[in-house]
């Protein structure tokens, strides 16, 4: 999508952090970092939310659930704990229309969120 922001950063034409790159996938570091560790998993394909999932190539979907544990052990959170998010929707929380995950980590989290 022509006018999506991680769309623009998957093309390059937004400066981000990023953390991991395949074919199918975008890591990056969430500008504002609600955690010592906040990364963004993104498909390259543009999903609009979770509703849309079944949109996406399954292939895509595993890679990204495979890929969090590695991003966890890589970023010294794997065996204290992490946090994946998903928000969907205006009353979910979402911001940006595009499907991603949150991956927090680094300090305590507490429940219920919001």
């Amino acid at each position: 999508m022509e006018n999506c922001i991680f769309c623009k950063i998957i093309r390059g034409e937004i400066p981000a952090k990023k953390e991991y790159e395949s074919d199918s996938i975008f890591v990056f570091h969430d500008i504002t970092p609600q955690a010592p560790i906040h990364l963004l998993i993104i498909p390259k394909t543009h999903i609009t939310s979770m509703n849309e999932i079944g949109n996406l190539d399954p292939k895509v979907t595993n890679e990204i659930f495979q890929v969090i544990p590695k991003l966890a052990e890589k970023n010294g959170i794997l065996e204290k704990g992490y946090r994946v998010v998903n928000n969907c929707g205006n009353y979910g929380g979402q911001t940006v229309g595009h499907l991603h995950f949150h991956l927090l980590g680094g300090r305590h989290m507490v429940w219920p969120p919001g």
